[in-house]
């Protein structure tokens, strides 16, 4: 099967679990440079840049601070998510206007880390369309903080 590996990208993707023939693999796990791997699509999701101030604007950038500060310190958070981690995770996608589609999966919190979070996909948002029937299962990754 073809594979897709996500390391040189740069901002916050989504990948929908879908038999597409296509497998997508993305660095993760901070230093533990974990290579998960999931068939589906890739969207890309809310990245932007200003040509004025030369500043990238992605969910990607809060995410990563996040990932590589006090708490996690680049570690990759490779045993799991916590709740703490949920909330921060969940204040990003409000902020982006994500919420209303993507939602953390909780009961896969023990297969989420730094860069490949499992989340399912509700219904249709303003950035992707038609992946019924829904509930459908998902990763939300952004570059890898090694």
């Amino acid at each position: 099967m073809p594979e897709i590996d996500l390391s040189d990208t740069v901002g916050l993707g989504l990948i929908i679990s879908l038999d597409s023939g296509v497998v997508y693999s993305n660095q993760t796990g901070g230093t533990s440079c974990l290579h998960p791997e999931l068939q589906g699509v890739y969207i890309s999701m809310r990245n932007d840049y200003t040509e004025e101030h030369k500043k990238f604007l992605s969910p990607e950038v809060e995410l990563s601070d996040f990932f590589e500060g006090v708490k996690h310190r680049g570690a990759g958070a490779t045993n799991g998510l916590d709740l703490d981690d949920v909330v921060f995770i969940e204040s990003v996608l409000e902020k982006y206007n994500l919420d209303g589609s993507i939602e953390i999966a909780r009961n896969r919190l023990h297969e989420s880390h730094e860069a490949w979070v499992n989340v399912s996909i509700t219904g249709d948002s303003d950035v992707f369309s038609g992946f019924g029937p829904y509930p459908r299962n998902a990763i939300l990754t952004w570059a890898n903080s090694d």
